[in-house]
């Protein structure tokens, strides 16, 4: 099981993933609405990871407290 240390770097580390592909899409929806269309689309995903990660984080700290 990875300590609490190794989820946070990892968690940082999406995102700041997430901050690159969502500036992507931002940057290329004026010129090419495909790669725009798959940067949010990856940015969706990462997303989803990290509230998966946000969630179990608050349930290994409120089992800590318990």
């Amino acid at each position: 099981m990875k300590t609490l240390s190794e989820i946070k770097e990892h968690q940082s580390k999406l995102q700041r993933r997430y901050k690159q592909l969502v500036e992507q899409a931002y940057n290329f929806r004026q010129t090419d609405s495909a790669l725009s269309d798959l940067s949010e689309f990856k940015a969706i995903k990462l997303l989803n990871k990290l509230n998966q990660l946000k969630f179990l984080n608050r349930d290994t700290l409120q089992q800590k407290t318990n």
